[in-house]
């Protein structure tokens, strides 16, 4: 199987399926000498595991890291960073009643005919799960760049949106609730929400925005590795990830080149940022804003039809934990992928070195 790494000087690899005896990643690439904080790495890991509040699934996983090569004594040593996450509580006969079926929505059915074969149990190397070998490389990534500050949160809750300008934001108050989203008011309701559509064994879908700030000017190329190019990919990575918009993303297209142009100011910053923080594929030194959609969850504990592998239509209910709505814990992995691309192009440009 291709496709199991990301990125081009920092570059992580991960392995492992969801109901596995672990997942793991090696991070290649990584400087010698950086003093690594495991305890942000740690919660980093919380941010994302399940289990964490009544709004997302109840599988509990620690989420433990356990880091067996490239760092000693707290330093990273330049050569290959090797770690598993032990899985813990895997519940595979959940998922029996899935074994000769394949679930609308999810990779089944095309995974087993490119394949020949799947690993049914929690969708196997199909699982979100794989996600939680990103945060590491992510919290990693993100001590690289220190100085460059990535803030993402829940904007929408199936039709409940966060409409606010992100410069009107009080960052400080993302995590002070389980739907990571900053406007409290907001928050109650969304969680009030995805509690409701649970209630119905259904699911809903909804928006992480991303807003990355103090990035340098220069990073990105200008013709196929354009930074937002690879931002859009990274997310476009992500379990459940329907879209990408950057800037003034698709209002852009209803507006005037007199209205969309971001003028200069005497320093180089420009008056107005529908940019994005990005032009020509190369970042302009303003902040970089995107938004990622999320699907609803696919699995639905509730009857729908499914196919099955003799070619039969049937009725079937899902079964097992799942998260009613992902974006809570989709958050720091947004926030990860982000970093990748950032270290990844940090490295190659050598602009603090």
């Amino acid at each position: 199987m291709a496709g199991n790494s990301f990125g081009t000087l920092f570059r992580l690899s991960t392995f492992g399926e969801s109901h596995g005896e672990a997942l793991g990643g090696i991070i290649d690439g990584c400087p010698a000498g950086i003093e690594l904080d495991i305890e942000a790495i740690i919660k980093e890991m919380q941010r994302r595991k399940p289990g964490q509040s009544s709004i997302v699934t109840q599988r509990k996983e620690e989420d433990e890291v356990q880091f067996l090569s490239g760092i000693f004594e707290g330093v990273t040593t330049g050569t290959p960073i090797g770690f598993i996450i032990p899985n813990t509580n895997q519940k595979s006969n959940d998922y029996s009643h899935i074994k000769d079926t394949y679930r609308p929505s999810h990779a089944d059915y095309v995974y087993e005919k490119k394949y020949g074969i799947r690993d049914y149990r929690g969708g196997g190397r199909s699982s979100a799960r794989e996600t939680a070998s990103r945060v590491v490389a992510g919290a990693v990534a993100k001590q690289i760049i220190p100085q460059i500050k990535i803030n993402a949160f829940v904007s929408a809750v199936g039709e409940i949106t966060l409409d606010k300008p992100y410069q009107e934001i009080d960052f400080s108050k993302i995590e002070s609730n389980a739907v990571r989203c900053p406007d409290l008011e907001l928050a109650i309701k969304m969680e009030e929400h995805i509690k409701e559509i649970k209630k119905q064994g259904d699911t809903v879908g909804g928006v992480v925005t991303c807003v990355i700030q103090n990035v340098p000017i220069g990073l990105g190329e200008p013709v196929f590795d354009k930074l937002h190019a690879e931002l859009g990919k990274a997310m476009l990575s992500i379990n459940a990830v329907k879209g990408f918009e950057f800037g003034s993303g698709f209002n852009g297209a209803k507006m005037k080149g007199s209205e969309h142009n971001d003028s200069f100011n005497e320093d180089g910053t420009t008056k107005t940022n529908l940019s994005g923080g990005i032009q020509g594929g190369i970042s302009n030194g303003m902040d970089i804003y995107f938004k990622v959609a999320f699907k609803p969850v696919a699995t639905l504990l509730q009857k729908q039809e499914v196919l099955d592998n003799k070619g039969n239509l049937i009725e079937q209910q899902g079964k097992g934990r799942h998260d009613p709505c992902v974006v809570p814990r989709a958050v720091p992995i947004v926030e990860a992928m982000a970093a990748l691309v950032l270290a990844d192009f940090y490295l190659l440009s050598k602009t603090y070195l």
